[in-house]
């Protein structure tokens, strides 16, 4: 879901946006939460990204057990 929403807030590929990718695809989010900080989102964007974040870290606290 946060690539989906990337794909469509970053328009033009950036450094920014493959290290968040890579983040999300390694399974870091506390790396795409230190990236998210300097990040050019609005503040409702920031908000929504912190949503999926905090989403990602509790699925992945359940799956680590």
């Amino acid at each position: 879901m946060l690539l989906r929403w990337l794909r469509r807030q970053l328009a033009e590929p950036s450094v920014l946006q493959e290290q968040l990718w890579a983040a999300v695809e390694n399974d870091d989010p506390a790396e795409a939460r230190r990236l998210v900080e300097r990040a050019p989102f609005s503040e409702t964007q920031r908000r929504y990204v912190e949503d999926l974040l905090g989403a990602w870290e509790r699925e992945a606290r359940s799956r680590a057990g």
